[in-house]
């Protein structure tokens, strides 16, 4: 059985473009708000979950067993939204995708490690790996609330062949490129 390893990069708003958004303070725009006591960071990403009756849901992931999966076997989207998770504590984690016109094989995927500040909102349809965080914690989650029984009705998932795996090596390279996040600091 081949080897497959994902390439692994940083998370930046130009690398992740074709998948979604990255949410940040570093957008391209922003303002004082609220009598000049804030500071907005506008327009992030946009929920997607309108298709067919939906409403953007929030929710929070409590990630109980943070680490990297031994192998990347199953990747899925939902074809009538978006999807952002969004880091509440500075929590790292790796972000692995694919793009969202066909069925995902290993050589399509790429990985992105994001700093702890960073979210991002993928594009609907976007194939994606379930939350693979570095750090445990919680995370806000936007998603699609629709008509059906459960969130089946915006959910496919596919079963990857071969021995598709993330190099540990290059995740810490991509995390040593980046700047330490409040999280981390506080541990030193």
């Amino acid at each position: 059985m081949a080897r497959c390893f994902i390439p692994v990069q940083p998370l930046s708003r130009d690398g992740f473009a074709p998948y979604g958004d990255v949410i940040d303070a570093g957008g391209p725009e922003s303002f004082p708000t609220n009598g000049g006591a804030a500071h907005r960071f506008h327009r992030l990403g946009v929920a997607d979950c309108g298709a067919e009756g939906g409403a953007a849901l929030l929710s929070i992931f409590r990630v109980l067993h943070a680490g990297l999966p031994p192998r990347v076997k199953m990747m899925e989207r939902h074809p009538l939204s978006s999807q952002a998770f969004m880091p509440l504590a500075g929590q790292r984690f790796v972000v692995i995708v694919a793009p969202a016109q066909c069925r995902p094989y290993p050589e399509m995927l790429r990985a992105f490690v994001t700093d702890g500040r960073q979210g991002v909102n993928y594009h609907r349809a976007t194939w994606h790996h379930p939350l693979v965080a570095l750090d445990g914690g919680d995370f806000l989650v936007v998603d699609r609330d629709g008509p059906g029984p459960d969130f089946n009705q915006d959910y496919e998932e596919v079963f990857l062949s071969g021995d598709v795996l993330i190099d540990m090596r290059a995740v810490e390279a991509a995390l040593s490129t980046l700047s330490p996040t409040s999280s981390q600091e506080q541990n030193r």
